[in-house]
């Protein structure tokens, strides 16, 4: 049986190496599964430690998706049984779900923080999970059809892996509207909300990896980086524009600015549900935010506000408490019974409507059992 994960070394023309790491589970979309993790973290630190490794490059088999998010499967079955145990009221006692979410996190928090150039070839579905390990990259290329999501409501989750940090500091209120509505992104989008920082052709690539094999690599990461920028932007003048969508957040900035600014999570949700509009692209926003877990808009919101002047590494340290409280509650397992193993589509949220989660019922999902020495992340800095 294959790794879900593959690395491999190319030679450039002076010598140097570029390490690239592609995930290989095409039947599952290449989402990201815990034994993906523990392949990409070690191998990540030995070539962070390689003099040889001039850069890095993260990319996906297959012509459907890079990662279309989190492999639920596991994760399902383990809060069920949670839920059923007499420990379910301690959000540590699902060992299995600490593991994937401290890992997970630990995993994009590296890549955020990786000392050397690292280039995310976003093609096809980049979802959840999938999202966090792009958005860690420094060089992220999306490309005419790449499509890109935080749909996370519907499973009655919030987007973590980060999420809560990138969007909030998304232009206008994009971080909100796209946290409640799990709208799916164009390239053009991507570029908009700061989730991508090039816009080239998917059969580029070819002739990319050419010129990347060609460059005067040398110790210096930052002259390395200048070398990868050069070569992408190059890339990216070259490319045919008419093949990329034009971006509906840029179209609708003005009126997602207006719905998303209502005094309360509550206004702002009744606002996006009854604009009237013939316009599919809202139609679809809206269907996403009227299916979506009540609760799950109310603690994405409050997550955007929490988070905006905390580091990176405090913002995952609260997601993991977040997440695990989301793991021992109603809505998470529900979600995925409804949309991914059932398949119904009939979810029964608890609470069933914003105006039923009480103050106290929000504060709960930020209570830590961990003193700040004994957090899983607490040595991420």
């Amino acid at each position: 049986m294959s790794q879900p994960v593959l690395f491999e070394e190319l030679l450039c023309q002076n010598g140097r190496r570029i390490g690239v790491a592609s995930l290989a589970s095409e039947k599952t979309l290449n989402a990201l599964s815990l034994e993906m993790v523990h392949l990409l973290t070690p191998q990540l630190l030995r070539w962070a430690d390689d003099p040889q490794i001039a850069m890095v490059l993260l990319q996906a088999q297959g012509e459907k998706a890079f990662c279309a998010g989190g492999d639920l499967q596991q994760l399902y079955r383990t809060m069920r049984e949670h839920h059923a145990s007499p420990q379910r009221d301690d959000i540590r006692g699902n060992r299995y779900a600490e593991e994937f979410f401290e890992h997970e996190y630990r995993l994009d928090y590296r890549l955020h923080t990786f000392p050397k150039p690292l280039l995310c070839w976003g093609h096809g579905i980049v979802m959840g999970g999938g999202i966090g390990l792009m958005a860690g990259c420094n060089h992220r290329v999306v490309t005419e059809r790449s499509r890109l999501a935080m749909p996370e409501i519907l499973i009655g989750l919030f987007p973590d892996v980060g999420g809560s940090w990138f969007l909030s500091r998304a232009p206008g209120k994009l971080g909100a509207f796209l946290a409640l509505t799990g709208v799916s992104m164009n390239a053009n989008d991507a570029l908009l909300v700061g989730l991508a920082d090039y816009r080239l052709t998917h059969e580029s690539k070819r002739q990319v990896l050419a010129t990347l094999l060609q460059q005067p690599w040398s110790d210096l990461p930052d002259a390395n980086d200048a070398l990868l920028t050069h070569a992408l932007r190059e890339s990216e003048q070259a490319a045919d524009a008419s093949q990329f969508a034009p971006s509906s957040l840029r179209e609708h900035f003005d009126l997602i600015n207006q719905l998303c600014s209502a005094p309360t999570p509550q206004e702002t949700v009744a606002a996006i549900l009854a604009l009237e509009t013939e316009q599919p692209w809202w139609h679809k926003a809206q269907a996403n935010l009227k299916a979506g877990a009540p609760g799950s808009a109310l603690l994405s919101l409050e997550l955007q506000r929490r988070v905006r002047h905390r580091s990176l590494a405090e913002v995952f340290r609260l997601e993991l408490v977040v997440a695990l409280h989301c793991a021992a509650r109603p809505d998470f397992v529900e979600g995925i019974r409804a949309l991914i193993i059932d398949k119904d589509n009939q979810p029964q949220w608890q609470p069933a409507r914003l105006e039923d989660a009480s103050a106290a019922w929000l504060q709960g999902f930020f209570a830590d059992p961990w003193a700040a020495e004994a957090h899983p992340l607490a040595d991420l800095t």
